[in-house]
């Protein structure tokens, strides 16, 4: 297992010199000069050029993009081009602890419902429950974020005045109410939905007709061995989830004015601010890669019969 460990960790810069190395080829040779956005659009050439060679920017592309990593190595992300004179690390710091926060609750309330709704229809099959939970997983996972937020907000902010329209004072505060339930609303269908396709297959297998045959009452044959094999797919997409606790919700923070990672990447690709693109770029990179290493870490713990090499 330690080996195994080493072993993905020791992949882990070269994807994210991959990653970093398409994302600045993006920000360097994609849509809008750089150093024009920074200035804007009405300004002298010869300004221009002046900037660009004080900020390195007429160097050759490996030796800008050796100058980046280096930096990046070091903790030093660069300064915003849309917050004048502000280090991308500290906006990034401001704002990445409320998204953690944010996500990590809708993240909690969809494995609370998502899997005993799944286990339940698929203990209920072809009842009206099962019924019930299919039509819900598909509206679920149909739904749009950017359909279902101003539904709530005007219906609960604006008809029945019960919940604050947005903002943000902490996941104690009413106001986050209407964004949990628009971000879990999704998670909630897809866990149910694959809660309930594991449990169909795995409570068809021999060793759960023997577990019964054994007298093992129905609850420890549910918990104990059904649930417990039909975790394994379940534990994948929940891993993936919790890489999106970095990630931010970028409909939800912005609709709700949440000032969170998401709402600071939308108002970043707005203003083509390059540096802080890559910047949240590379933590979402990060972020995946340790989370897909813990999924296959819990997988062994879920079934012993894994092991890596």
């Amino acid at each position: 297992m330690i080996i195994y460990i080493l072993r993905r960790l020791l992949w882990l810069p070269i994807l994210l010199l991959a990653v970093s190395l398409t994302t600045f080829a993006l920000g360097l040779y994609g849509p809008g000069d750089p150093v024009q956005v920074l200035l804007g659009q009405h300004t002298n050439p010869e300004v221009v050029a002046r900037i660009r060679n004080e900020r390195g920017l007429d160097r050759p592309f490996l030796v800008q993009y050796a100058d980046y990593v280096w930096k990046d190595l070091h903790g030093d992300f660069g300064e915003s081009y849309k917050y004048r004179g502000q280090p991308i690390g500290r906006l990034i710091g401001k704002r990445i602890m409320v998204t953690i926060q944010l996500n990590l609750v809708s993240l909690m309330l969809a494995v609370a419902i998502g899997i005993p709704l799944g286990v339940g229809a698929a203990l209920r099959r072809n009842t009206w429950l099962d019924r019930l939970v299919i039509l819900f997983t598909v509206g679920g996972i149909s739904a749009p974020t950017f359909v279902v937020a101003p539904i709530l907000m005007w219906l609960f902010a604006r008809q029945l005045r019960i919940l604050p329209a947005g903002g943000w004072e902490g996941i104690f505060s009413r106001r986050i109410i209407m964004p949990v339930i628009v971000l879990s609303l999704g998670p909630i269908a897809v866990l149910t939905r694959q809660t309930r396709a594991s449990m169909l297959e795995v409570i068809r297998q021999d060793y759960i007709r023997t577990a019964r045959a054994k007298g093992l009452t129905e609850w420890m044959v549910v918990i104990g061995h059904a649930l417990r094999n039909a975790l394994i797919p379940i534990s994948t997409i929940v891993g993936l989830m919790l890489a999106g606790l970095v990630e931010g919700a970028f409909i939800t923070e912005t609709l709700f004015g949440i000032p969170g990672i998401g709402s600071l990447g939308v108002e970043a690709l707005f203003a083509r601010d390059y540096p802080l693109i890559m910047a949240l770029t590379l933590i979402v990179a990060v972020a995946y890669i340790l989370a897909n290493l813990l999924v296959d870490i819990g997988y062994t713990f879920l079934d012993p019969r894994i092991r890596y090499g």
